[in-house]
Order: structure tokens, then C-alpha cells, then sequence
């Protein structure tokens, strides 16, 4: 009994002392898979190339220098995360037509690249970040804190992820709402929902001075543009079609050239002719106005391009500060909810 004791207490030493392997072993199988290679790849490049057989089966092993997130890929435009840490033995299920949102990881170490599709999936659900900062304050705040709380979720219902892992992925949401709290707090007065920054006394092509309290009790949709702009002549003739649908409505088209010395000749005076030749000769319609010396209207929006299409209320509220183009079938639609 007794060298049964030692023998015993010799094989849990043994197993206790037994070395942790120092590679990865990947295997899987990908559903209507047409591609021969699937590529592990780090922030340096490729580190390895693994072929895939004829039934979407494959299987080998890699070492890493450290734990990370790679990418694992068969195209260009089929890539996934994986997250690769030595001893690791990880399985891969998944379809090629669907490739990363099919992926299922099993085996030591998936819940870290199970997370990884996870969060990456949430992402995807976020949308444009531009009109998340369209938003009201109160659907702001509301949208911002629910986005966090998803991702927070999300973390928190993987219970063996590696710690250098949780740590990047509460860092990276940190990012993400500090973003949209810096950009929102940037856009400031010129909010959904808050009086408009106004414009005075800007010349009218028709003649006289035009100013925002001019159009009190209509919408105003304000075209900012300029003679040398490109992307604002190409949005003229679907301005100038709108201006004509929309005639009998209760809104006004309004575009205000920014014309200036610097790409007009080197004068005022040379800046307004080239105003009103561009109008003349292009027949544009609804009201033009020259904004001349004036910024403080460009630098309330902080209009940093154009063209910029902004929509305001009858009451002068905003509605939007960087309003669908003309082109863009999303303005009708706007139109359309405001009863236009």
C-alpha cells in the first residue's frame, strides 16, 4: 500500500510539473468554402497559411509571440478575429458565404474569439455615428448609454476570457463613448432641436438684403455653397427640380454663396461678380444671397465643407444641422414627415 502511495503522489507530480505546449492547434470545417488557404495574419502580416481541403476541412498548429487578436481570413473581403494565445486548442465552425457572422469557436480558449465576432457583430448594429449625433440631447444620452451597456453585456457574459483581452475591450468602449460625447459636445448650439444661429443682411441676387427672420413662419432648407465648388454644382439640378416641386409648400430654398477674394480674383467686388454670373447663367432658382465679409454663420454651423444643407423650422428650430443632400432620396422622406 505504501508504494502504492508513492507511486501515486510521483504521477501527480508528474502531471502537476507537465509543460503547458507552446503552440496553437486551429482545426475546423467552413461550409461552401471555395478557397484552398486560410491565412492567420498579425498586425505585421501574414504569420501563417494553412490549406483547407476540398470538404472546407482544416487543421494545424502556429505559434505566437504573445496573446492577441489576429485575423483570420480566405479573401480580401471574408475576414474574422481571433484571438491566438499559445496552448490554446481551438475549433472553428462556419460557412463561407457567411463567414464571420457564422462562426462558432469551441475547444480551449474560443470564448475570447466567440466574444470577438460578438462585439464585432454589436458594431455593426450601431449604424452611421453621424446620425447618432444628430440626435437630441435626450436621445442622445439614452442612445450613447445604451450602446455601452450592450457592449457591457456582451463582455460580461463570457466568464473565460483572457484578462489582456477584457482589458483592451473595456478600453475600446471607453474609447467609443468618449468619442461621441467629444464630437456631440463639438457640434454644441447647433443641435436638433435649438434655435438656429442666424445670418443678417446678406445680399439678395434680386435685390436688397435678406435675412434668417426673413422667412419666419416657413421651412428653410439653406444650400451653403460656392462658384468653385464641384460638389455643389453637381447638387444644382436636383435643387433646382426640388425648388420647383415643392413651390407651392410652405418651405424656402435659401443658398448662400461664400464666395471670397482668395479664389475669386483677389477683391469683394470680383467674388459678388462671379456670384451673380454663376446664378445668372445657370439659371438657379429659389433665393440667393451672398454672404460677403460675413463668417459668423459658417462659423456657428462650423461648416469646415460644402456644400452643407441645413433644414430649420417655421418657428427657426433646428432640425438638421447637416441635412440630407438634394440628391438623396432620405430629404423627400424628411419632407414628407414634416407634412411638406
Amino acid at each position: 500500500m505504501k508504494h502504492f502511495s508513492i507511486l501515486l503522489l510521483t504521477l501527480l507530480i508528474l502531471a502537476s510539473c507537465k509543460k503547458e505546449k507552446d503552440f496553437v492547434s486551429l482545426s475546423g470545417k467552413l461550409k461552401n468554402n471555395k478557397d484552398s488557404l486560410l491565412t492567420i495574419a498579425g498586425q505585421k502580416g501574414p504569420i501563417k497559411t494553412i490549406k483547407i481541403n476540398a470538404n472546407g476541412t482544416f487543421k494545424d498548429t502556429l505559434k505566437v509571440n504573445k496573446a492577441d487578436i489576429f485575423t483570420l481570413q480566405i479573401s480580401k473581403y471574408k475576414r474574422a478575429p481571433i484571438y491566438l494565445k499559445n496552448g490554446y486548442d481551438l475549433k472553428l465552425e462556419g460557412d463561407a458565404n457567411s463567414f464571420m457572422n457564422s462562426f462558432q469557436f469551441s475547444g480551449n480558449g474560443a470564448d475570447n474569439s466567440n466574444f470577438l465576432v460578438s462585439q464585432i457583430g454589436e458594431s455593426q448594429k450601431i449604424g452611421n455615428p453621424a446620425l447618432i449625433l444628430k440626435l437630441s440631447e435626450e436621445e442622445f444620452k439614452e442612445k450613447v448609454s445604451s450602446i455601452e451597456n450592450k457592449f457591457d453585456s456582451i463582455l460580461n457574459s463570457y466568464k473565460n476570457l483572457d484578462t489582456a483581452l477584457v482589458s483592451k475591450a473595456k478600453k475600446q468602449t471607453d474609447l467609443m463613448v468618449t468619442y461621441f460625447k467629444t464630437e456631440y459636445k463639438k457640434i454644441g448650439v447647433v443641435r436638433k432641436g435649438n434655435p438656429s444661429p442666424k445670418f443678417k443682411n446678406y445680399v439678395d441676387f434680386k435685390g436688397g438684403k435678406k435675412s434668417l427672420d426673413s422667412f419666419k413662419g416657413k421651412y428653410v432648407y439653406i444650400d451653403v455653397w460656392a462658384t468653385w465648388c464641384g460638389p455643389c454644382l453637381q447638387q444644382i439640378p436636383f435643387l433646382k427640380q426640388l425648388t420647383q416641386e415643392y413651390k407651392d409648400k410652405n418651405i424656402e430654398f435659401i443658398s448662400i454663396s461664400t464666395d471670397e477674394p482668395r479664389r475669386s480674383g483677389g477683391s469683394w467686388e470680383t467674388a459678388e461678380k462671379k456670384w451673380r454670373k454663376m446664378v445668372k447663367n445657370h439659371g438657379l432658382k429659389g433665393v440667393q444671397l451672398w454672404a460677403g465679409e460675413d463668417y459668423s454663420f459658417q462659423q456657428a454651423y462650423k461648416i469646415t465643407g460644402i456644400p452643407r444643407f441645413i433644414l430649420i423650422d417655421p418657428n427657426g428650430i433646428i432640425i438638421d444641422a447637416n441635412a440630407p443632400r438634394p440628391s438623396q432620396p432620405s430629404l423627400k422622406e424628411l419632407f414628407t414627415k414634416l407634412g411638406l
